[in-house]
């Protein structure tokens, strides 16, 4: 969520906290609101699946620790904060032996800008450094502090990586929930083993001292404690977060009930104590659900290899794989992960990409191709330029991408964030409204209860009027904490990122999840997307008496010593013909119109129709028609000719992929208007639409006219297109199509302009990535109706005394986690509409 400020040109920096109990959005909308009331916010983004809150500020703005505090007082704990890019050092200053000398060194490094914070351990000489991106290097760092006139005898860099503190955090709250619910759990079961004989069968002596002390640790001890000190925090800071609800419906009860120690009356205690535990059951059980909604994102973050073995100095070592830097080459031994992205330099292999593009037939690798970080090498031996460290690689791309999109607002949202933002005042108000109207009507509300006592065991319309009275009120509070309504679309989102990044579809978008199911056209670039992107050989067509094979060798002979693209493909498509290129002399290049040698003492000539009739060779007329049909087809086609002999024709042509046929008529079964727009030519344009179905094309747009044809089709469509492309060139038109699909293979820069990304770099995953959002889109809108409807229907019920309170907080526990398993249950009706 974004809380933009009137800001200046002052550099900014960014800071990560991590929030355990940010649980769902409406917590997540408390927490944005808290920090955008701070002066020098510029951004504020949450990420509810992976408990994460991303401040973008000036750096005059609140640190990391006016911020921890910020949150904190809004009601929820922080486990970390830090600033991104920032790293922490250790100094070791021999020199500093007293606090005046600390006082001195700190003093001195908070002049620099780029110094964050500073802390000084006397007995083990240290000083603890937090620098932020503008700050200092090691060199200069240590330049500052011997200047303040002390010796530096060491300077190490510490801290943890962002995956660890992730995982760590996540996994700290799921065990901290798990022992708030046992020592809750305990003595509310022996209660609730008391009360039973004690109501039915035997008064038991001491009955109420007996129930308050073992109440006591599981509504105020470490039980309820943190719910209730985030309740206070919260209403003290002028928010209302959903530990309020709980908090008043535990406390007045458990106080109510120690006035039976000096007046008779109905005792309360029991139901404060079921209630806060049936609340932290219920915390418990959300957390271990997300946990699982979100295992494909953690299954992501430790994939990758942990160290590599590289060579330095003409010797193989093993070093850390976060000290890999570009250009390092790595040896990659069967069944090893590769630890980078790279580039093979020696040797070939099949690599298991399953982690990146869901497909489990494993690769064949060999010199000259790009591997992926955290693949299988399966058999061969490899030696592999690093090209991609850190949070440059495509492991850490998509995970970015899935925090992205697990961070992201669907429109339909908006209905939900205005809800939960008025609902908790409102409940009180009701609440409140509900105890004032026993206590002074309660003669008018009887008959509802008489009516209700009928069919639920739990109504009795007999009992004292205050004590309606207050099981009212506290039903109001329990039942309608709006858990569901803010945890029904993060957790669909969190599913379906999940099963999109197993088949390698990137959704990164949320508003991209609701716009696809309304998209009518899908236009299509046609190099890279459609066609393979690359020159293959297509056809061989010989003159009279000459051999295929013959023709074959004697261009690819010659063709061999050149670099052309169109060079190459004919050489390429030779070798896969077992067809090996003889010896070549005399070789030479008339720039784009041909090439010529001699082969076997005989000149060889390939180019053109102009080149080789300039050139006076003969039998040309005889190839003109089947020239004229491969040129018409949109391919490249050259004539071979053998001392001044026209031998045949040698044609290349960028080939489909083998999808695309079924990929364009899967479109068309999902009723899309399919268009090509391409800068090709016409013919060769006109050729490919032909042969995979294209309904409209449009051929000989540059890049800006791209942008143009999408405006135009908008206009005509309403608003309901979408793009698949794969180049630099496509990026604009990507940005401004109502959704952008970037094929993986392609340009970064069309893959950062994209709403969704399709790993495999297949047009089949277009219908997939339909039928994943609008299953996801489905689920989001089944939440938010279930959630909502839940509230709007619970809430008259409890007001008007028919709703016990114990009932009322399983029933709300029961209405979070039915959200979370609907959500899970993306994944089934995800496979069934494939």
């Amino acid at each position: 969520m974004d809380n933009p400020k009137q800001q200046g040109s002052s550099a900014q920096r960014d800071i990560e906290l991590i929030v355990p109990g940010m649980g769902s959005d409406h917590c997540a909308g408390i927490i944005s609101k808290t920090i955008g009331r701070l002066d020098g916010i510029d951004s504020v983004q949450t990420n509810i699946a992976r408990h994460r809150v991303s401040v973008r500020s000036l750096s005059s703005g609140p640190d990391t620790q006016a911020l921890k505090q910020a949150v904190e007082g809004a009601g929820y704990d922080v486990t970390s904060a830090r600033e991104l890019g920032a790293r922490t050092v250790k100094v070791t200053v021999p020199g500093m032996g007293s606090d005046h000398c600390a006082g001195i060194i700190k003093n001195t490094l908070a002049r620099h800008s780029g110094v964050r914070s500073t802390s000084a351990n006397i007995a083990n000489h240290s000083v603890t450094v937090v620098l932020g991106k503008d700050g200092p290097n090691d060199k200069a760092l240590k330049k500052l502090i011997e200047g303040a006139g002390y010796d530096v005898a060491a300077i190490a860099e510490e801290g943890a990586s962002d995956q660890d503190d992730g995982a760590a955090s996540e996994e700290t709250y799921l065990k901290s929930a798990w022992r708030r619910l046992w020592i809750a759990a305990v003595p509310t079961t022996l209660i609730m083993l008391l009360m039973v004989p004690h109501m039915f069968w035997q008064p038991i002596p001491g009955y109420l001292a007996i129930v308050a002390l073992l109440a006591f640790p599981a509504v105020f001890l470490y039980g309820g404690a943190a719910t209730h000190k985030a309740a206070w925090r919260s209403l003290k800071n002028g928010t209302f977060n959903m530990d309020v609800l709980i908090s008043m419906g535990s406390l007045p009860p458990f106080l109510i009930g120690l006035v039976g120690f000096v007046y008779p009356m109905t005792s309360f205690i029991e139901m404060a104590a079921t209630i806060m535990t049936f609340h932290l059951v219920g915390r418990f059980l959300e957390a271990k659900a997300k946990g699982k909604a979100s295992e494909a994102i953690r299954r992501l973050l430790t994939l990758g290899a942990k160290t590599a073995h590289v060579e330095r100095d003409g010797e193989e070592v093993e070093i850390p794989v976060k000290a890999l830097v570009a250009g390092d080459i790595m040896l990659v031994r069967p069944g090893d992960k590769v630890p980078t992205d790279g580039e093979v330099v020696e040797g070939e292999s099949h690599l298991d990409e399953s982690i990146a593009t869901g497909e489990s037939v494993p690769v064949y690798k060999s010199v000259g191709d790009k591997v992926i970080g955290a693949t299988i090498n399966k058999e061969g031996r490899l030696r592999v330029k690093a090209t991609r460290v850190g949070g440059d690689t495509f492991l850490a791309q998509v995970v970015k991408l899935i925090d992205e999109a697990q961070g992201s607002r669907v429109p339909i949202q908006e209905f939900a964030d205005r809800m939960t933002g008025r609902f908790v005042p409102l409940v009180l108000i009701i609440a409140l409204g509900s105890l004032v109207t026993w206590l002074l009507a309660a003669d008018s509300l009887r008959p509802v209860l008489e009516w209700g006592a009928g069919f639920l065991p739990w109504v009795d319309p007999a009992a004292a009027t205050p004590v309606l009275a207050i099981l009212a009120a506290v039903a109001v509070l329990v039942i309608a904490c709006p858990c569901a309504l803010g945890l029904a679309t993060p957790t669909a989102l969190m599913v379906g990122s999940g099963i999109g990044a197993e088949r390698g579809i990137l959704i990164r978008s949320g508003e991209a999840i609701q716009t696809f199911k309304d998209i009518k056209v899908m236009v299509l670039d046609k190099t890279g997307t459609i066609t393979r992107g690359e020159p293959k050989l297509t056809d061989v067509v010989t003159a009279a008496g000459i051999e295929e094979t013959d023709l074959l060798q004697l261009a690819a002979t010659v063709e061999h010593a050149s670099e052309h693209p169109i060079a190459r493909a004919i050489v390429e498509g030779a070798r896969e013909r077992d067809i090996k290129p003889a010896e070549v002399t005399d070789f030479r290049s008339t720039g784009a119109r041909g090439v010529s040698g001699k082969v076997d003492g005989k000149t060889v000539l390939i180019g053109n129709r102009r080149l080789l009739e300039e050139e006076g060779v003969s039998g040309l007329e005889a190839l003109d028609e089947v020239l004229h049909d491969l040129e018409s087809q949109g391919r490249t086609a050259v004539i071979v000719a053998r001392d001044s002999q026209a031998c045949g024709i040698v044609a290349v042509a960028d080939t489909l992929k083998e999808e695309s046929v079924a990929a364009i008529r899967a479109m068309h079964d999902e009723g899309l208007h399919v268009v090509m727009i391409t800068g090709d030519n016409e013919r060769a344009a006109n050729a490919v639409a032909w042969e995979v179905g294209i309904d409209e094309v449009r051929a000989g747009v540059l890049p800006e006219g791209k942008v143009d044809a999408i405006r135009e089709l908008q206009k005509k469509y309403g608003n309901h297109v979408a793009m698949v492309g794969d180049g630099i060139n496509d990026a604009p038109a990507l940005k401004q199509a109502n959704v952008g699909i970037a094929i993986g293979a392609g340009a970064d820069v069309a893959i950062e302009a994209a709403d969704v990304t399709l790993v495999r770099g297949e047009l089949s995953g277009v219908v997939d990535a339909m039928v994943l959002s609008r299953a996801n889109f489905r689920k989001i809108v089944q939440n938010l109706l279930w959630a909502s409807g839940y509230n709007i229907a619970v809430i008259p019920v409890a007001a008007v005394g028919l709703l016990h309170p114990m009932i009322g907080v399983v029933a709300m526990t029961a209405s979070s986690l039915s959200v979370i398993g609907n959500s899970m249950l993306l994944r089934r009706r995800y496979d069934r509409e494939r």
